[in-house]
């Protein structure tokens, strides 16, 4: 076939496509519904920021934006909270880097690794949402090699705890703070497809610091204990994933384990290295590296590249790549089992900007996390959910008028 029919067969097969998708939205039926939403608007975190007057103000507000879906502000906040600046390392030092390691991918070391332990530690930052994606790509190769157990410090506890979670196999609003961040959500219900137990065992009952580090611990081996010879994946934030003598607390989480049970965990660090709002400031090492998949560094003598900080460690830490945004949305979300989902709101009644939020069919829109949403700011910008195939509630709100419809991802 010569290259003309190609084209020509090309083109009408794309314009067949077109006419598809176009026949397919021209068929939306938006329903007004009654909707309440826990997720902020951008202009909300905004004013609310303007307003505050506590040091940690950026810090909440990179949550707020981790939790309705805005990766890149959360980055940012999280930079402003932090006072990001920028640091290079010489041109010698970067060749002495990658003269030293070799880049290996991340998931396969790690499940590698985690066959000779009992207990997997991971941390995250809870203004990251790919430190969730990444966690939740450990998920099924973990359980096929033994981990049948998830816990997660991001559940409530007590009077919070989410009694129904493991039946309801899904995320409600009060399953936690964190997790309502979609991603997060996403990593739960993951789980539990897989086959997971999840438990809670967040304990702040005596405050932060050296008590709270003992209780985790201690809740953690009382499952254990339970569980004679079974596996656990361990969740958690920032330095709780930390052995050895920690600076502050004496012992971490992942320390005081090891204390009280003799196992030794693979503790996993993703935040050092993670990527800033702006690449300039991102960690130098991670500039140096370079990396474009989710790595760890092997040296020369077949030894991983740790995580340490004076005398507390963690056994690996991982690299992630620089994010890439289409329509402001991370190319992560986009993969090969989770697509883009658009439609056009020319139609839409109701005032912008709106947010649109994705749920899967049959679970309670008031409760239920969602699994994706977007804020968008008028009828023409360009905008995308990322959602697995699947058949889908899309609501769209403003605060005051919410209208939903069904839409089905093959």
């Amino acid at each position: 076939m010569n290259s003309k029919k190609k084209s020509i067969i090309l083109l009408i097969a794309s314009l067949l496509l077109t006419l598809l998708f176009s026949c397919k939205e021209s068929k939306i039926e938006f329903k007004k519904i009654d909707f309440v939403s826990d997720y902020k608007f951008s202009h909300e975190i905004e004013e609310k920021l303007l307003k505050d007057t506590i040091p940690w103000k950026h810090q909440l507000s990179a949550a707020d934006y981790a939790t309705k879906g805005d990766y890149k502000n959360a980055l940012v906040q999280w930079d402003l909270a932090m006072g990001a600046r920028e640091s290079n390392y010489t041109s010698s030092q970067i060749d002495s880097i990658n003269n030293k390691y070799t880049k290996v991918n991340a998931l396969d070391y790690i499940v590698e690794q985690a066959k000779k332990t009992q207990v997997v530690i991971i941390n995250e930052a809870h203004h990251n949402s790919y430190h969730r994606v990444f966690t939740k790509s450990l998920l099924q190769q973990l359980y096929d090699n033994g981990y049948t157990n998830l816990g997660l410090e991001a559940l409530g506890t007590g009077a919070y705890l989410d009694n129904g979670l493991q039946q309801r196999k899904y995320p409600i609003l009060e399953t936690g703070f964190y997790t309502k961040d979609p991603q997060f959500g996403d990593m739960i219900r993951t789980a539990l497809e897989i086959g997971y137990t999840l438990f809670a065992y967040e304990d702040m009952g005596k405050g932060n610091g050296k008590p709270r580090e003992i209780a985790q611990a201690k809740n953690i081996q009382k499952v254990i204990d339970s569980k004679p010879g079974e596996k656990f994946l361990i969740h958690c934030g920032f330095d709780h994933a930390l052995e050895g003598v920690h600076r502050s607390w004496e012992k971490a989480m992942a320390g005081r384990l090891t204390e009280y049970t003799g196992i030794n965990p693979l503790t996993i660090n993703q935040v050092l290295y993670s990527e800033k709002s702006d690449p300039k400031f991102n960690h130098p090492f991670l500039k140096a590296v370079s990396n474009s998949e989710s790595s760890v560094l092997i040296d020369q003598n077949n030894q991983v590249f740790k995580y340490d900080r004076g005398d507390a460690w963690s056994d690996i830490a991982v690299f992630h790549p620089n994010t890439t945004y289409t329509n402001n949305r991370p190319n992560w979300l986009f993969t090969t089992s989770s697509r883009p989902v658009s439609v056009t709101l020319k139609d839409l009644q109701i005032a912008f900007p709106v947010m649109v939020l994705a749920f899967k069919k049959g679970e309670d829109l008031n409760k239920a996390v969602p699994m994706d949403i977007t804020e968008v700011e008028n009828k023409t910008v360009s905008w995308a959910l990322g959602l697995k195939g699947g058949d889908y509630t899309i609501v769209l709100t403003n605060g005051e008028e919410s209208v939903k419809f069904e839409y089905t991802v093959n």
